[in-house]
């Protein structure tokens, strides 16, 4: 029997160097000879020279296609996605069943499971507006989404040297606005099913989210009867506030064993 993979999926704009330790933590923590395999989307990391998918269709084609790249076809994997990423991984679950083991879905939104100024907080929405706005540093792009997205990791006193190594990366690695701006759409119209995918599927919730309100992980529970776990003060990305947390998290789920809430 083929050892686990676990592939992780990232949200908008970002790429696998953002999942900073992650990717490291988990290996360490899973049985031995289990796979993580991190991905970026078209558009953004080291292939922000193409063209992002402006649908979330477009984006599982296109993280599918990667999968079989990494010699991974045939293998179905476990998918770790937040955000975009998560949208992407219920897409693909929902469209290729075998070819997911189980997801862990961290701080999701989707319709029709909640109302768009939940699914981008109404305080966020200035903030992205000026990110995307022509001549916008690096720095200051970075600063904005540090803010908007951690909980935690934004008051910790690595934080500046944290921002440079993400500008740096915006430089050298620059998602542009049109390729944003796709990936935001893919977002905004994308339309889960009423009834969850035919896989497991388990959802993490930051109760200090500030990007995406902790009611839409609620509210997908709620919808599909799934397990989540809630953390109660972090943010949008969780796993850059609580690193131990979320492998923890993963580590103790059992795929196909309903969990308590």
């Amino acid at each position: 029997m083929n050892a686990p993979v676990w592939l992780l999926l990232r949200g908008l704009t970002r790429d696998q160097r953002h999942w900073g330790d992650v990717p490291e933590r988990l290996a360490r923590a899973l049985p031995p000879g289990a796979q993580v395999v991190c991905i970026d989307l078209p558009g953004n990391g080291a292939l922000h020279h193409l063209r992002s998918a402006a649908t979330v269709a477009g984006l599982v084609a296109q993280a599918r296609a990667q999968v079989a790249e990494c010699g991974l076809a045939g293998r179905p994997v476990h998918l770790l996605a937040m955000s975009l990423g998560a949208m992407v991984a219920v897409a693909w679950a929902a469209a290729h069943p075998d070819e997911i083991a189980g997801a862990v879905l961290v701080n999701t939104s989707l319709r029709p499971f909640s109302p768009f100024w939940q699914r981008l907080r109404p305080r966020a929405w200035a903030p992205l507006l000026a990110c995307l706005w022509p001549g916008t540093s690096a720095e200051r792009w970075e600063r904005c989404i540090l803010g908007l997205t951690s909980a935690r990791a934004v008051r910790r006193p690595e934080a500046p040297a944290l921002l440079r190594q993400w500008a740096d990366w915006r430089r050298s690695h620059p998602v542009s606005r049109a390729n944003a701006l796709r990936q935001l759409l893919a977002a905004a119209t994308f339309r889960a099913p009423r009834r969850a995918p035919p896989v497991p599927l388990r959802l993490l919730n930051g109760a200090a989210d500030g990007l995406v309100h902790p009611a839409c992980s609620q509210a997908v529970a709620r919808a599909w009867n799934l397990p989540i776990a809630v953390h109660p003060d972090a943010g949008h990305d969780l796993p850059l506030d609580d690193p131990d947390w979320v492998v923890a998290q993963v580590v103790a789920w059992r795929p196909g064993v309903r969990a308590s809430r």
